[in-house]
């Protein structure tokens, strides 16, 4: 098709080979179309647009503009001619058959329709762009064209229809029966291709949702609501939520399938109000038992399904605390009477407890924070008031235990794990430290072991004592650790001034002899509660270190604390071993032993004359000799230790080590060594004193920086700064704002009631 320029061409003479050309493509384009008629079609549209001649009838575009608009009408009538053929063959056909014809229609219609817009793309790029430009909206570009043309005759006409096939055979997919999903893709995928936006000519899902998404959710609604309703009256909870969660996945998949992804939201939205919200009663119900029965997977999916609604959870929060918490009081009280002496069994079950629950939160809930939260408030709730506690009479006893364990681990033994699992160890501990209310108590009694430890060298390494107490500076503070701290510090000071007392004093003493020098106010050391008079054996020890010392430090002055020395004396007086046996003792046993030198028997009498210890001290030390068979005492079958008492060194001692212990701690009411409930008791004096004086700092604090307060608002900021110490206690916050009120601290307001302001 060919045309001289400056030739008029009408549209009668081009457009019977442009129809012939376009039936084709619609109509038999698997037989093949060749390049040179595409040509040919496209050169005819081109000339026509470009050749013909402007027209001079008043009223009329002219030009291109005319010639345009009647090839763009020709075509247009031409294409409502073959989709209402189209429709006509299809009036007769239903269900599948009508989604088969009609996707086989619309794939052959689109496929020729690409063709047939390339043909007539110099009429889109002119004509049609400037009636566009001109606001004309009626007016598209020829591919669009041809969707109008199949959206407002074939699939108005169809939809009704369609969309019921549709929904059928979705619903046959769901009772389990197999379809032709690129069937039913192919068909939705219409929906949006003709949902034609007029000023952009882009795809709209407007008709997607209208005339399928929202009938799709209606019929889905009833199938899943008649399904729970029936399986879950006839199957357990557990079978239940497995269905459920298998429904949601099929669903998803039928979106990825052959659904629009923009029906995803909408449609899991509707099957979870369906399938979970409308049955969370019964489900919630089934919580507690799961708890009780350890189903972790059915716990775990429980938490997904109803992490999906909003505010589902809420409940379940409650009742995992709930039972965490009776949990816990459960195993603590299935070992409380051995748990009470035994720190050990007492934390390895808090930490079983924690562990079990931890993962039941870390794996199952996600990490979820309400569950995590409620973990923690039942875990603070049974580790400070449990079986144990409640014997002690005091929620102490559960920090005491902590600290006691922590002191089994640090402290050198066979028995204890390697470095590395030791460090883990004391990782788990941190977990229970931080639920514990009084760290104060914990603090008490750890500075004290940790005290022993370093003077008698007992500590397993020094890397794990700096690790400990970096875990509990990361927990509580710089001012909680501080003293720990400083107590390293003195031991390296100490080992300095004894290197130096050895280079200068070594050769004025006949045997080794080391000293530790510790400051007052970082070690948690009592002076002595007995006299005690040196042995003249060691008085040349004690004066020459004093005079060395105070020769160095002038002005600092030494208190001795012999109740923790310790020595090593050899046996010389036994037949059966003549090479004797070397005693490890403490410098109070020391004293008692270096006595028999001079003499063969000694009573209790003479022997407290001598040492000065008093009546406890002197009565736990013979005691100690005696049952380690180190001394006899007459008469043997007396039931206390008296001054009448008559005592000798036991001529037919044995033992199968060369080197003997004999420094073993009694249990005693009193005395330097025990663990009696006087030392018990004072102890908790101690720490009943430190919350006074902490109280009280924290009330000047707060009152220097708010000049004047409430007496409720004091006492809610008191506790707010106390809290991660210890929990104080109403009563005895009043008191100390007494007792600062009295110390001209504080002042009552006049004319204001519970008005106090700070006296600068």
């Amino acid at each position: 098709m060919s045309s001289g320029r400056g030739q008029k061409i009408t549209i009668d003479q081009i457009w019977p080979q442009l129809e012939r050309g376009c039936t084709h493509l619609l109509t038999r384009l698997n037989e093949g179309f060749s390049m040179k008629d595409y040509m040919n079609l496209y050169t005819g549209v081109y000339n026509y647009c470009t050749n013909t001649k402007p027209a001079t009838r008043t009223g009329q575009k002219v030009g291109a503009n005319f010639a345009g608009e009647e090839l763009y009408r020709r075509l247009q009538e031409f294409l409502l001619a073959h989709v209402e053929n189209i429709l006509k063959n299809a009036e007769t056909r239903m269900d599948d058959s009508l989604l088969n014809y009609y996707k086989k229609e619309w794939d052959r219609y689109t496929t020729a329709l690409k063709v047939i817009h390339n043909i007539f793309q110099y009429l889109n790029r002119h004509w049609i762009k400037r009636e566009s430009e001109d606001g004309n909206k009626d007016i598209h570009e020829i591919y669009t064209l041809g969707l109008v043309v199949w959206k407002n005759n074939i699939f108005q006409n169809l939809k009704g229809r369609l969309t019921r096939a549709i929904l059928t055979l979705i619903e046959k997919e769901r009772d389990n029966e197999q379809i032709d999903t690129s069937l039913v893709q192919g068909v939705i995928s219409t929906y949006v291709n003709i949902g034609i936006e007029r000023e952009k000519d882009e795809p709209s899902l407007d008709i997607y949702r209208r005339d399928f998404e929202d009938e799709f959710l209606h019929t889905t609604e009833i199938y899943y609501t008649n399904e729970s309703t029936n399986f879950i009256a006839n199957n357990s909870v557990c079978v239940y939520m497995e269905r459920v969660e298998l429904r949601l996945s099929q669903e998803q998949q039928r979106v990825n399938s052959y659904l629009h992804s923009a029906t995803s939201d909408a449609l899991m939205n509707k099957c979870q109000r369906v399938m979970i919200e409308k049955h969370k009663d019964t489900i919630w119900h089934e919580f507690q038992q799961l708890l009780n029965d350890d189903k972790v997977i059915d716990l775990s999916r429980m938490y997904k399904l109803l992490s999906l609604i909003s505010n589902a959870l809420e409940p379940l929060i409650d009742v995992l605390e709930k039972h965490i918490l009776l949990i816990g009081n459960n195993s603590i009280t299935q070992i409380a009477e051995t748990a009470f002496n035994d720190p050990r069994l007492y934390v390895e079950t808090i930490l079983k407890v924690h562990k079990k629950y931890n993962d039941l939160v870390t794996n199952s809930f996600q990490s979820n924070s309400g569950f995590g939260a409620a973990l923690d408030k039942a875990c603070r709730r049974f580790i400070n008031d449990n079986a144990v506690t409640q014997k002690a009479k005091t929620s102490s006893k559960s920090p005491e235990l902590v600290a006691k364990f922590c002191d089994v681990l640090l402290k050198k033994s066979a028995k204890n794990p390697e470095e590395q699992e030791v460090n883990d160890i004391l990782n788990d501990i941190m977990l229970v430290f931080k639920y514990i209310e009084d760290k104060d108590v914990f603090q008490t009694y750890y500075s004290k072991m940790l005290a022993k430890r370093l003077i008698h060298g007992t500590s397993v390494s020094d890397f794990l004592e700096g690790q400990m107490i970096s875990k509990l500076k990361q927990n509580c503070g710089y001012e909680y650790t501080s003293k720990l701290a400083r107590m390293f510090s003195d031991m390296a000071v100490s080992r300095e001034i004894q290197e130096r007392f050895k280079e200068t004093k070594s050769n004025e003493i006949e045997f080794d002899f080391q000293i530790l020098v510790l400051a007052t106010g970082s070690w948690p050391l009592q002076p002595p509660s007995t006299n005690f008079a040196i042995p003249k054996e060691l008085t040349q020890c004690e004066r020459t270190f004093q005079t060395f010392y105070q020769n160095q430090h002038s002005g600092r002055k030494i208190n001795w604390l012999m109740q923790f020395s310790k020595g090593e004396i050899k046996s010389k007086y036994l037949k059966t071993n003549k090479t004797g046996y070397i005693f490890q003792c403490s410098t109070y046993q020391m004293g008692v032993l270096l006595l028999f030198n001079d003499e063969d028997i000694l009573t209790g009498e003479s022997i407290q004359d001598t040492t000065q210890l008093n009546d406890a001290a002197l009565k736990s030390t013979l005691l100690s000799l005696i049952k380690t068979h180190v001394l006899l005492m007459a008469p043997k079958d007396s039931q206390t230790i008296t001054k009448k008492h008559k005592f000798t060194l036991n001529p037919n001692y044995k033992n199968k080590r060369q080197r003997v212990l004999i420094n073993v701690p009694i249990e005693s009411k009193g005395g330097e060594g025990g663990d009696g409930d006087e030392k018990q008791s004072e102890t908790q004096r101690m720490i009943e004193e430190d919350r006074k004086l902490q109280i009280q700092a924290a009330v000047v604090r707060i009152m220097k920086a708010r000049k004047s307060l409430n007496h409720g608002q004091l006492m809610s900021e008191v506790i707010q700064q106390l809290q991660n110490r210890f929990k104080p206690k109403i009563p005895l916050i009043k008191k100390c704002i007494d007792i600062l009120i009295e110390k001209e601290y504080l002042e009552r307001v006049e004319g204001q009631k519970d008005m106090y302001s700070y006296v600068a």
